[in-house]
């Protein structure tokens, strides 16, 4: 049997160059092997269709009361029982994490952009704006964070939009430290000084060199502010200082369930705390396999 030599190029012309797969490609990939970050995902992913697709999905209407009922333990009809007040408390749960979710998703996004911003400009120009935006980012980190939004919530209201501006108002501190601290290594790179050279400004160098170097680290620093902030606002609402009624979150349902601990009805209990409990970490799960799969200098 003959054997066929592998077919070469014409002489003079160069093989054509082997395609490497793109960043995001590798990522994706990095991910995808990361099996807690997926199992993360796929635990989010329900339960943010299951909370805001409540109005589809959830057995009865929010609020829907039948005081004759009572309470009542898990049975066919009510899968996690009832409360009190006779309301279904699947429906109930499903929900009070559009708010705890909305809240967490929007302290998360917020404080992050307002910490990039930070980040950016003062790894990026230095000198006294670099001083003023550290010691500002200081006062922030040893102000006592709950007893002040305790304080803040309790002065100017305790609507969920509140509750969103007053945890970002004290949640971007890290992200302004993380990104300040790539933007400095960052800005000694070679393609910034060109860019200096050729005259590009401060502006533009930001947005078009340095801020698609630091959209890993955003990512990450995203998901894991979800996290923090979901934890943040249980800790208020069970406190009293969160969500009040007629809203409901995870935490102030743990909250009015507090009593209820060695009674037959502590199952009141399980269901929002199973929530926040596989909230933070999906979200801690997820993060870690976005800080793997984006980091450059991980294992292929």
């Amino acid at each position: 049997m003959t054997q066929t030599a592998p077919l070469s190029p014409p002489a003079g012309q160069a093989l054509p160059p082997v395609r490497e797969p793109g960043r995001g490609r590798t990522a994706l990939r990095r991910f995808v092997r990361h099996r807690l970050a997926v199992t993360g995902l796929v635990v989010l992913v329900a339960l943010a269709v299951g909370c805001f697709g409540a109005g589809w999905i959830a057995p009865y209407p929010s609020n829907t009361q039948d005081l004759l009922l009572g309470a009542t333990p898990p049975s066919g009809t009510h899968l996690l029982g009832t409360d009190e007040l006779g309301r279904d408390y699947l429906s109930e749960v499903l929900y009070a994490g559009r708010i705890s979710l909305a809240i967490g998703l929007g302290v998360a996004l917020l404080a992050t952009a307002v910490g990039t911003v930070v980040g950016l400009v003062a790894g990026y120009f230095g000198g006294w704006v670099d001083e003023v935006a550290m010691r500002l980012t200081d006062l922030f980190l040893i102000v006592p964070g709950v007893a002040l939004l305790a304080l803040a919530i309790q002065a100017i209201g305790s609507s969920p939009v509140t509750i969103v501006l007053v945890l970002a108002g004290l949640g971007w501190t890290v992200t302004a430290r993380v990104v300040r601290a790539q933007v400095l290594s960052l800005r000694e790179k070679e393609y910034v000084d060109a860019a200096r050279v050729l005259g590009v400004s401060g502006f533009r160098i930001l947005w078009r060199h340095l801020l698609p170097n630091l959209v890993g680290v955003i990512v990450v620093n995203v998901s894991l502010s979800v996290a923090t902030a979901v934890i943040l606002e249980s800790t208020l609402s069970f406190l009293g200082f969160g969500v009040q009624p007629p809203r409901s979150s995870w935490g102030n349902m743990l909250s009015q369930a507090s009593g209820m601990v060695g009674t037959s009805q502590s199952y009141l209990l399980y269901a929002p705390g199973a929530a926040i409990v596989l909230t933070v970490l999906a979200v801690n799960f997820l993060g870690d396999g976005l800080r793997d799969a984006v980091d450059p200098h991980g294992r292929q």
